[in-house]
């Protein structure tokens, strides 16, 4: 089934070009998230689920609450509970008590979770700048630019581990 939006809102003004912008965005993500699947299963024998979750725990070297670490994902405390089983029984993730909250835990990578995800970070960078390699650097932060309009504009509540 197909959805026609009605003519007088699509042949002028602002808004085709718009719609526009978002399907390339989500096109072009979907294909970038691809690849970077599909590397990270074939050098690092790992998905991009855990490959998020390491990259968050290395921005808080104090390690999170699970709940800060589902907040900073965007995901549920159960999506995350299982990948973290997964890196702790992997020797990459360590569980902390925190003190004074008998039911809350800190994870935190350890010295091997450290020294995996420098591996996996060092080739995914190298894999989107390979992607990406078409744009020139002014470009590249033309498109940010642009981006952070929208971003600005339409600002969701900021959770712990926002960042570019």
């Amino acid at each position: 089934m197909s959805v026609r939006l009605p003519d007088e809102l699509m042949a002028s003004g602002p808004v085709r070009p718009r719609v526009r912008v978002w399907l390339k965005l989500l096109k072009i993500t979907k294909i970038v998230e691809q690849i970077v699947r599909e590397n990270l299963r074939a050098e690092f024998d790992t998905t991009l689920p855990r490959f998020d979750v390491l990259a968050a725990l290395d921005r808080f070297e104090e390690g999170l609450k699970m709940s800060e670490l589902s907040a900073a994902l965007r995901v549920s405390n159960g999506n995350v509970t299982g990948i973290i089983e997964r890196l702790v029984s992997d020797g990459m993730v360590l569980r902390v008590p925190v003190e004074g909250d008998k039911r809350a835990t800190l994870v935190r990578l350890t010295r091997k979770g450290q020294e995996e995800f420098a591996k996996m970070a060092t080739a995914h960078a190298r894999w989107v700048s390979e992607i990406l390699a078409d744009l020139a650097p002014e470009d590249c932060e033309q498109v940010i630019g642009i981006l952070d309009v929208v971003g600005r504009t339409h600002k969701q509540t900021e959770r712990v581990g926002d960042h570019d």
